[in-house]
């Protein structure tokens, strides 16, 4: 489930509304061999539009798979897949469910049940397990599924002529995604969806072979292999998948993404536990303004009726299992389960054209506290009501896909029509969208789309690297960019040859703007958030970018890219400088430091690298698209690799490790156990450490190494660390602790220095009282300075954004370094990474 902060056989099934049968039956019409696993017949290995962003995997699901002809390959599209070692220790066996190392074999053995069944390897996790992406739907020839994907672009790139073409209408397969188990422990999705498959590859009644020769279904299996293996929520590296979309730093997160560019569902069901009653979106206010979201509502709500009459239908009670009557927070509730960030799968599905996305919420608990407390009877009794709740919720939704099949994808055309053709989003009301009771104005959230946005070269850009990530990661999104192949002027202002720009006139204007947009500030708008309401690249991710709010590009000259153009760069003589504003240059510096080259730091913190390493920079240049110019500064501080003692949170770990920093995770326990301070250069701690946990000998060892080296801490951890080893004499206030966004800061410091003049809190804190020796290397803008987002103040006036105004927002000293702001949060705001590394590097030196 969202957190804030049984396998069926062929039977006859019916739903209460409408009927769905499937009976058992073996399919009989002309089959391909199969293709073993990793032979050379699998998908192609294709190349990624973002260079930092997709797996090998990755790019074999986006490449056009081929039969031994070179042709498109039609459907069934099979392969042998090799078996994974028995794991007794799999946390699914003890709910009666199916471990991950029995996926493999029944897919196998489900795909030679008949023509219907197509298994790809859509990516690995991050704990190197396969993902596995099922196709369900009628036997196709190459020819056919040809004229398939040729449809499928048309909907996109021309939605006007689609809306035209009868072939569209009368031939088009409607896509229907259903993802599972993308939080680990919440388990029974997948076991619901390997039964409906079973089911669909066997019926024999019309009402099936209708469906599958007017659909294509598509299930992830277990979008979360190592969640479920281990009984966790998060994968192999403590990500949360459903916050990581609109960053896709994990692999999990990336694969899904591809799926929704590649296969465009027009319907898609997020199974997720526990919630009861079952919990079926459309969500509460505030809804996302970047949507076309009466065609959302009027599509998702309509889906949900039935989904809850399916999962009611199926008898559960109260008084007899435990089971309460489903719920529709849209109907059923005020506020508190939003769809406004694009960060959780349906969310993200709304912006790749999908117009009925679900989370479901399966309503029996059987993970965290329950699953370790419970006999393991009660325990297979609930998962076997959710293996029921989840296959109606499916089944259900596929009666509503192959009822309103023409409406589904009129309705997607009519979401890249209007981006393509800039016309204006439709409020949502009684009126636009009938059926759904108790739209008010609570419900109305749209947005101005500027005409463009332009990503400019030369002076004006603040980090071609930073650029060039940003161009790459909005391509990965399937977001439209072109370059500038000659200067041009736009809105009144004057831009470089080599300028990017992102026409708003496209199908994906939400995906764009959605990133690249400042956001906004919805704080009297609703008392509670679900979680994040700020997340904007535009500002956070340390390039600049302009809105461009009105104007013609007719006379723009413009070429649209696959891929920004390299920026890496080697000056051919003398010394080498490297600034360190982009975390790809702290990566380039701590590489070099690694291979044990001499590095000193400029006064302006920049690195100076020796002429006779310029091999190894030629390197890295083109690995992390970074610049080392020439310079003859000489002098400078002597750098030697950071190992950084590190009581932080997933995201900040990953974070520091992408910037190839040396890092040794600790907590209270490790710390109490006896931690070896010696190979340790400083601590960096906002999570997992409590000075008042600690016994007495880990007490002092850490108070003399806090004494010898630094402490850079974040939030309530890090200050509370700070003041019980008192480092810096400063008082920290804290904000609402829900609190949370994008807002305006002034940069003042060394540390900060090339920091972009925006941040991220969560939870924020600022620091007044400053003592001797206190340096202000940030503080929060005046006024009120959140951009976007929501931040209120108490019930008492205090602790809101205004309170914040003008107060330091990172402070410094000799032995310490605190942040008031979260510039690693969960891996996003990447224009903010260098502070933290600049801390750590100062600290340490």
């Amino acid at each position: 489930m969202r957190l804030p902060r049984p396998v069926l056989t062929a039977t006859v099934i019916a739903l209460a509304t409408g009927s769905l049968l499937l009976t058992p039956q073996s399919a009989t019409a002309d089959r391909k061999p199969p293709v073993r696993e990793g032979s050379g017949q699998e998908n192609g290995q294709g190349s990624s539009a973002a260079r930092n962003s997709a797996s090998a995997a990755l790019n074999a699901l986006a490449t056009p798979v081929t039969d031994l002809s070179g042709s498109t390959a039609g459907y069934p599209r099979e392969q042998v897949l090799t078996p994974d070692p028995e794991n007794p220790a799999d946390k699914s066996i003890k709910l009666g469910l199916t471990p991950y190392h029995a996926i493999a074999p029944k897919l196998n053995a489900l795909q030679e049940l008949g023509n219907r069944v197509s298994v790809e390897v859509a990516g690995e996790s991050a704990g190197g397990h396969r993902l596995y992406l099922v196709t369900v739907t009628a036997p196709e020839s190459s020819r056919e599924t040809r004229a398939q994907d040729r449809m499928r672009e048309l909907i996109e790139n021309a939605p006007q002529a689609a809306a035209k073409d009868p072939a569209v209408k009368k031939t088009y397969k409607t896509p229907v995604f259903f993802n599972n188990n993308i939080h680990g422990n919440e388990w029974e999705g997948t076991d619901a969806a390997l039964g409906l498959i079973e089911q669909l590859a066997t019926a024999k009644d019309t009402k099936t072979a209708d469906l599958l020769a007017h659909s294509r279904l598509y299930f992830n299996i277990t979008a979360n292999p190592d969640g479920r293996i281990a009984g966790t929520r998060a994968n192999a590296n403590g990500f949360d998948l459903n916050r990581d979309f609109i960053t896709a730093s994990q692999p999990e997160a990336r694969a899904m993404r591809q799926i929704g560019i590649d296969k465009q569902p027009a319907v898609m069901v997020d199974l997720h536990g526990y919630v009861n009653g079952t919990l079926i979106e459309p969500t509460t206010p505030p809804h996302g303004e970047n949507y076309e979201y009466d065609l959302f509502l009027k599509n998702t709500y309509a889906n949900a009726l039935g989904m809850e009459a399916a999962v009611n239908g199926l008898g559960y009670t109260p008084a007899k299992d435990g089971v309460d009557p489903a719920q529709i927070p849209f109907r059923d509730q005020e506020e508190g389960w939003d769809d406004w960030p694009p960060i959780f799968t349906p969310q993200y599905a709304a912006f790749h054209g999908t117009v009925a996305a679900h989370t479901v919420e399966i309503p029996m608990q059987v993970n965290n506290a329950a699953y370790d407390s419970l006999p393991v009877a009660e325990l297979k009794r609930r998962s076997a009501i959710n293996v029921d709740v989840a296959g109606a919720a499916m089944r259900a939704t596929l009666n509503f896909a192959q009822t309103h099949r023409t409406s589904l994808i009129a309705d997607q055309i009519e979401v890249f029509r209007r981006g393509v053709t800039g016309a204006p989003q439709v409020p949502v009301s009684a009126e636009t969208v009938p059926g759904v009771p108790g739209i008010g104005p609570e419900d109305v959230y749209t947005t101005e789309f500027p005409r463009a946005y332009v990503i400019p070269a030369g002076a004006t850009q603040r980090s071609a690297t930073a650029a060039a990530r940003l161009v790459d990661h909005l391509l990965a999104n399937d977001v439209r960019v072109s370059r500038a192949t000659g200067g041009f002027r736009l809105a009144g202002r004057s831009y470089a040859k080599g300028s990017y720009v992102v026409d708003l006139r496209q199908a994906k204007r939400g995906m764009a703007n959605v990133m690249l947009a400042d956001g906004t500030d919805i704080s009297d708008k609703v008392s509670v958030m679900y979680d994040i309401s700020g997340w904007s690249l535009g500002r956070l991710w340390g390039a600049t970018v302009t809105p461009v709010r009105s104007g013609s590009l007719s006379a723009v000259p413009l070429r649209t890219v696959a891929a920004a153009t390299d920026v890496g760069y080697v000056a051919p003589r003398g010394d080498l400088r490297l600034r360190l504003d982009d975390p790809q240059e702290i990566a380039a510096l701590n590489s070099l430091l690694k291979q044990g080259v001499s590095v000193r730091q400029a006064a302006d913190g920049s690195a100076i690298v020796p002429g006779s390493a310029r091999a190894k920079a030629v390197v890295l240049a083109r690995e992390y698209d970074v610049a080392f110019d020439a310079t003859k500064v000489t002098g400078g501080t002597p750098l030697r690799l950071t190992r950084v003692a590190a009581a932080v949170t997933p995201g900040e770990l990953f974070a520091l490790r992408e910037m190839n920093f040396d890092v040794v995770p600790v907590s209270t326990a490790i710390l109490n156990a006896g931690f070896d301070w010696s190979g340790a250069d400083v601590l960096f701690a906002s999570s997992g450490l409590n000075h008042a946990g600690l016994n007495t000998a880990a007490r002092a060892a850490l108070g003399a190494f806090l004494n010898a080296h630094g402490l850079v801490g974040r939030g309530a951890t890090g200050v509370a660390l700070n003041a019980a080893t008192g480092l810096l004499a400063v008082q920290p206030v804290a904000g609402d602790g829900d609190a949370n966004g994008v807002v305006r800061v002034v940069n003042s410091g060394a540390l900060t220095t090339g920091a972009p003049d925006h941040s991220f809190v969560y939870a924020p804190l600022w620091f007044t009282d400053l003592g001797p020796g206190v340096r202000v290397e940030q503080s929060y803008g005046t006024g009120n300075p959140l951009v976007s987002g929501h931040w209120r103040p108490l019930a008492d006036g205090t602790a809101g954004p205004t309170a914040a105004a003008g107060q330091a927002s990172v402070v410094s000293g000799p032995h310490a370094v605190l942040f008031g702001t979260e510039p690693l949060f969960r891996d996003h705001p990447k224009g903010e990474f260098p502070q933290v590394a600049r801390a750590l590097l100062a600290l340490a030196h």
